[in-house]
């Protein structure tokens, strides 16, 4: 969907910002690119939609040349979200979500339909937002503004630029988890820069980690942390990256020891003898991450695992399970 063949952007004062870059994002894809301040992740975002024009190499969106397009008319096929959101001050909350597609030649009343049911999607009641000012709103509800807002004209490709990092961390990792379940059933390809190396590993179907002006690796979460392809990216992702490992680790069926969860399930059910049965419970495919926190707070030493399709349980995840998963992740790596 987005291409980038052997592009440089190079400044007057003989400053170059991205240096022979060359990588693709599939259609559908969520690519993080995460690096220092200054090291060329934001002047590679603005290039697609031609905030920044490359020096030298081409882009291609679905097959185009970005620069045979019309910058204008470009931007309006591109979602925009920043840190700063940029809402309109005098614009309610409906207006500015609504303005893309009116600005596309959609009827009124249509633009304000659809504005609507961006709202709900991204958990925002229009009857009781939609007429507010952004001032009125929360940064956490702004910055979901500013995601509808983007969303309104249904483009194919996303730009995010920090856009969760104004809003403090609870706010954020709940946003996080709001835009993930969103990406599901919207599916955009969708470019998203950020300077925290967590957040590209949870958001990101790959990861570009940059150096100066370069792309050090460009690689699923679990490759970058699993085995970094220069000393570069193993400083970068840390000497904890096996524990950063847990968030990009999921919990299988190969991972449980059989157990019958009903005490798990049902507060009000029978308890097993010495209570030894989990109260607490994640579903398959959750991050190990998730389920070692609740492993953590179970004084039983393990948890109940269900199967998130049909709520039946899965069995039971122990401390020894989750050594399995981190040894099956480690071995894929190998």
């Amino acid at each position: 969907m987005i291409r980038f063949e052997h592009v440089t952007k190079r400044y007057a004062d003989g400053t170059t910002a991205v240096d022979d870059l060359s990588f693709e994002v599939a259609e559908g894809e969520l690519v993080t690119l995460v690096g220092p301040s200054g090291c060329g992740k934001t002047t590679t975002m603005k290039m697609v939609n031609r905030l920044i024009e490359p020096t030298s190499g081409r882009i291609l969106l679905a097959g185009e040349d970005i620069a045979d397009a019309d910058p204008v008319q470009l931007r309006r096929r591109i979602g925009y979200v920043i840190q700063q959101v940029g809402l309109f001050p005098h614009r309610t909350v409906l207006e500015n979500t609504a303005t893309v597609p009116q600005l596309l030649g959609t009827p009124k009343a249509r633009a304000r339909a659809r504005a609507a049911e961006l709202l709900e999607l991204v958990g925002l009641d229009p009857a009781v937002h939609g007429g507010r000012y952004p001032e009125q709103l929360s940064g956490g509800q702004r910055q979901r503004v500013g995601v509808a807002r983007a969303l309104a004209a249904d483009p194919p490709v996303l730009l995010m630029d920090e856009p969760f990092g104004a809003v403090d961390p609870v706010v954020r990792e709940r946003l996080q988890n709001e835009f993930l379940a969103l990406q599901k059933s919207v599916r955009k390809t969708i470019l998203l820069v950020t300077h925290d190396l967590e957040e590209a590993i949870r958001l990101g179907d790959r990861i570009a980690v940059y150096g100066s002006g370069t792309i050090e690796q460009f690689a699923a979460p679990a490759a970058v942390l699993g085995s970094p392809a220069t000393p570069y990216v193993a400083s970068f992702v840390g000497a904890d990256r096996g524990l950063k490992r847990l968030a990009v680790t999921r919990v299988e069926a190969a991972d449980l020891e059989p157990a019958d969860l009903e005490p798990a399930l049902d507060p009000a059910g029978p308890k097993a003898p010495s209570g030894a049965a989990p109260a607490a419970t994640v579903e398959l495919g959750a991050s190990l991450r998730e389920a070692l926190a609740a492993l953590l707070q179970e004084d039983s030493g393990r948890i109940g695992v269900t199967d998130p399709v049909s709520g039946e349980p899965a069995g039971v995840l122990t401390p020894a399970g989750v050594h399995r998963a981190l040894r099956r992740a480690r071995a894929q790596d190998a």
